[in-house]
């Protein structure tokens, strides 16, 4: 395995399902953990990280709508969700010696930094991981969105999707495990085929940007430092296949 990573500069994004582990709501402490160990063999190979976390473990904004509520309140709501989560996993990073910064587009001066996207930049270039919180800080916008849009301004070289599994299929693998796995796709092969790994927004800004799109299984010890280094099993997603 090669030490030196494919890349400087990267944004990853992890649902808020993901930090459940075995949970049916919150969050999991060890899930958390392994996750956080994860991002600091990242950071230990001089990658600059940044985060965005979504908030479905806790409350998601669409499903509060589908119930009768308003959908720009349910999707604040669903914001706050984001920044617990932040805060969470910026505990277990820094349990294991990662320093952190949390940044919210939703300004709570008492638990975390406004986002300010230069100052931001500034932490990553002193080796700290900055977890973006409230997703962009508008209803109507997913944290997909979110992380598309905060590694475009951040100047990351890729986009990465921790899911539950590695890498992009025709149809859920779980459900079908004779459902195709694709090693790479362009991104409007990724919309023409209505793959549902990203909504059509997050493509879109990626695309836009020329921001290559990686999605691998967050829950395999040690994926995303092997992603880094061009290891493990993951899908590509770019301009052309």
């Amino acid at each position: 395995m090669s030490e030196t990573p494919r890349y400087k500069r990267v944004l990853l994004k992890v649902s808020g399902e993901a930090l459940m582990g075995p949970r049916s709501y919150g969050l999991d402490v060890a899930t958390m953990k392994g996750i956080a160990e994860d991002i600091g063999g990242v950071v230990a190979l001089g990658v600059q990280v940044a985060l965005v976390i979504g908030g479905g473990n806790i409350f998601r904004g669409i499903a509060g709508a589908a119930t009768g509520m308003d959908r720009a309140q349910a999707d604040y709501m669903g914001m706050l969700a984001t920044v617990m989560n932040a805060l969470g996993m910026q505990s277990a990073l820094e349990k294991i010696g990662v320093q952190t910064r949390v940044q919210s587009a939703i300004e709570m001066s008492a638990i975390c930094e406004p986002y300010i996207r230069r100052r931001a930049m500034r932490h990553m270039e002193k080796g700290r991981v900055v977890i973006f919180g409230a997703g962009t800080g508008n209803p109507f916008f997913t944290t997909d969105t979110a992380a598309a849009l905060r590694a475009a301004e951040m100047g990351c070289d890729a986009l990465l999707k921790g899911t539950q599994v590695d890498g992009v299929y025709a149809a859920d693998p779980r459900i079908d495990p004779a459902a195709e796995r694709y090693e790479t796709l362009t991104y409007l092969e990724m919309l023409s085929r209505d793959l549902a790994v990203m909504d059509a927004a997050a493509i879109s800004v990626a695309r836009e940007n020329h921001l290559p799109i990686i999605v691998f299984n967050i829950h395999q010890p040690g994926a995303f430092t092997a992603v880094m280094q061009g290891e493990g099993r993951f899908t590509t997603v770019t301009d052309t296949p």
